[in-house]
């Protein structure tokens, strides 16, 4: 089934049901130390469009590609390896020449250390001059991508936006050319202030944010666009959004209240087809790794919406999918449907034999 405030493409009717336009980071995790003192890291791949195009192959079982820039070296060949074993394509992956030493064209390392108890959850980049910060405008073949191969459901967002005044414009170049092909555009706002430090902050991010927002039809996270300080009412922020930007027909976002690194209030408010639709709410939900929960509630919604679940359903297997993901180390999540659905219709936790 699907509902006329968001007309989706039927599913095998396009080569991929999820492109994601993105950086590919590596994530080096120091487990239960701290980045400062480890001596050994565990080493992950990860981005905030990338994760929802892997969790739609993992856990969801669609198709889907990654758009992204990679250098042509061993450490581009390991990110293509942890991107194929997460059963995403990586046909449309541009390989970029290495200069010998990585003045340009290297690969974005995120250190991340998962926080506890009243120490929170630390992530600190070494991701400048990266590869896929150098893309631009007429690097990607949208032809070949919306028009030859087909996308029922293209995603990007303000992480990759914010990397470049380059990337920034081949996001907008990226969402006009999804929208003329009839894809759904999905947009996540994740402002980063790190990234913005030296590109004109908070303002600067709203007024691109704003710029790509005419071309979206799913808009993930609800501050961002308008002038409204943060941390007011996320009903609000919504409604404001929508106010201003009549074309988006979906807005999700999250809510969280962290008592403690370890311990977080959780739920999930979905605005489609002039209505409100809250999540059961997840007081006092256990958290193992906090980083990637807002991207698996993004490819939750993002499933259910393309199954022809109910903005009330997609809100459920979105809050469930980003509490599990939750549960387990890595940007990625770890999880499968079975379990979500199960998190949705049960809080029992008892071992499964």
């Amino acid at each position: 089934m699907t509902y006329p405030f968001l007309p989706i493409k039927p599913a095998g009717s396009v080569r991929w049901d999820v492109a994601a336009l993105g950086e590919v980071m590596l994530r080096f995790d120091p487990g239960e130390g701290r980045i400062r003192n480890s001596r050994q890291f565990q080493v992950w791949e990860g981005g905030g469009e990338y994760n929802l195009a892997r969790a739609a192959r993992k856990c969801f079982d669609l198709s889907s590609t990654v758009i992204t820039a990679l250098p042509r070296n061993d450490i581009g060949w390991l990110v293509e390896d942890c991107i194929s074993q997460g059963g995403v394509d990586g046909s449309h992956i541009l390989w970029r020449d290495f200069d010998g030493i990585g003045r340009g064209n290297r690969v974005g390392l995120n250190f991340v250390e998962r926080g506890f108890g009243l120490r929170p959850a630390l992530g600190v980049s070494d991701r400048g001059h990266s590869a896929a910060s150098t893309l631009k405008p007429g690097d990607v073949d949208w032809g070949r991508l919306f028009g030859e191969e087909g996308v029922r459901w293209f995603h990007t967002g303000g992480i990759f936006a914010a990397l470049s005044d380059s990337t920034a414009e081949l996001t907008v170049e990226a969402v006009t050319a999804a929208r003329k092909h009839g894809a759904v555009v999905s947009y996540d706002l994740n402002y980063r202030s790190s990234l913005w430090a030296s590109r004109g902050g908070s303002d600067a991010a709203r007024a691109l944010n704003r710029k790509i927002a005419p071309y979206v039809d799913v808009l993930l996270g609800a501050e961002g666009l308008g002038e409204a300080p943060s941390g007011g009412s996320p009903h609000a922020a919504i409604e404001s959004a929508v106010s201003d930007f009549p074309n988006l027909r979906v807005v999700a976002t999250t809510s969280r209240t962290a008592h403690t690194a370890n311990t977080n209030d959780w739920s999930a408010l979905i605005h489609a087809d002039g209505k409100f639709h809250l999540s059961r709410p997840r007081p006092g939900l256990a958290i193992f790794d906090r980083v990637g929960g807002g991207d698996a509630f993004a490819s939750g919604v993002c499933w259910a919406l393309l199954s022809g679940k109910d903005p009330a359903d997609a809100v459920e297997y979105g809050a469930a999918h980003g509490a599990l993901a939750m549960t387990t180390p890595g940007d990625a999540s770890m999880a499968r449907l079975t379990e979500i659905e199960q998190a949705i219709h049960s809080s029992n936790a008892s071992v499964t034999r």
